[in-house]
Formats: C-alpha cells, structure tokens, sequence
C-alpha cells in the first residue's frame, strides 16, 4: 500500500503519536481546530486511526510508521533530484552534518548489499 504524502504540519502531529502513542486532541491548546482538522485529514489518508472513544474525545493512533514516513520524504526528494543520491551526501558533508561514525553505519550497510551490476 502506498504511503501518503504528508505535509509539514502532519509530519508534526504523527511525530506527537510516534513519541507518545495514542492520545487525542485536547481543547487546552493553542490552535484546537486546527489540529482537529488535520487530524480528521490524516485519518482520511489512513496515517492514523481512531481506536476508540472516551466521552466525547477520540483516541488516535498511528498506522504508519516513522520509518515509512521518513522513506517516502526522502524518495521525493531523490525524484525532484532526478534519482543524484550525490547531490544530497555532498550537502550532508558540506553542510557539516554527516559525522565519521555516520559514513562508518553507511559503509557497513553497502557491504550487506547485494552487488549491483552497473549498465555500460
């Protein structure tokens, strides 16, 4: 099943379920309606799930998963890239943020790949 394209905003929401698990919408907050109606869209894109009801709040949870989330960001940023994993690394290097025992975790996961034959 193909994962949904989430935007910012859902990103956030499903982040709050992925660290704290199912919960509800509570009217204490800032922006209540807000989060009401992406929480009802996030429901329609079947990323979470209400699970059950509690007076008059309901309970949702995540059926995604982060990693699947995360997977479909980073596969739409490789399309808009057309597919050039290099240009995201060589941002990661310049930008700072790719650390020695990062490359480390990346080599050990190329050498458990099976070898690819490159086209001539």
């Amino acid at each position: 099943m193909p994962q949904p394209k989430l935007t910012k905003l859902e990103l956030q929401i499903m982040e709050a379920l992925w660290n704290q698990g199912a919960c509800s919408v509570t009217k204490n907050r800032p922006a209540y309606t807000t989060i009401q109606t992406t929480v009802y869209r996030l429901e329609g894109k079947k990323a979470l799930r209400c699970v059950k009801r509690i007076s008059n709040a309901n309970i949702f949870e995540a059926v995604i998963s982060r990693k699947d989330a995360q997977r479909r960001l980073i596969d739409e940023l490789l399309a808009l890239l057309g597919g050039r994993a290099k240009l995201v690394m060589a941002h990661l290097v310049e930008a700072d943020e790719l650390t020695l025992k990062d490359i480390q975790e990346i080599e050990k996961s190329l050498r458990k790949q099976p070898r690819k034959e490159k086209s001539k």
